[in-house]
């Protein structure tokens, strides 16, 4: 890992879903959101971290949110919409967009962990606006493009054994 200037005020924003379904898909494991934060905070200045996260009709993800909120890891909840035809839908993309924009100002780095390819103009845009911009995901299921867009992509798939949870 590149040492970073300590003076950075970072804020990491969490695709849950996106990563969640890249470490299942590639690997059959979960995430290590702990470690996740550790890399994008990279010893830097912490300012805050945002998990956008989905809730099912059944709760039995509340401990996972909780777990997040123990790291420091603030949550923001959608509910699952189900429709009539079976189709489910939970997209969390504008509201990432939101809080990217709206905290910008007061930061000097965001770090976004996601690979989703929806996210280049909100890339684009930090970076007009003379912010930082890191993508953290595992490089096999991120979009080409956002890596490029970054200042600089963080590769899960190079750190497995400290991004993925054992069990």
């Amino acid at each position: 890992m590149a040492v970073k200037p300590k003076e950075q005020r970072v804020e990491i924003l969490i695709d849950v879903q996106n990563l969640y379904y890249s470490a299942r898909n590639l690997y059959s494991k979960k995430v290590n959101f702990g470690k996740v934060l550790e890399e994008g905070v990279a010893g830097r200045k912490f300012i805050r971290s945002f998990a956008y996260v989905v809730r099912t009709k059944t709760g039995e993800e509340k401990p996972f949110f909780e777990a997040l909120t123990k790291l420091g890891i603030e949550t923001r909840v959608r509910d699952l919409q189900e429709f009539y035809d079976g189709t489910k839908k939970a997209d969390w993309d504008v509201g990432i967009v939101i809080d990217a924009i709206r905290t910008a100002s007061s930061l000097d780095v965001i770090v976004l962990a996601s690979g989703d390819g929806d996210f280049i103009p909100l890339v684009e845009y930090l970076k007009n606006q003379g912010k930082r911009v890191e993508v953290m995901a595992f490089g096999k299921t991120t979009s080409s493009r956002l890596k490029e867009a970054a200042d600089e992509f963080i590769d899960l798939d190079f750190g497995l054994e400290k991004f993925l949870l054992k069990k």
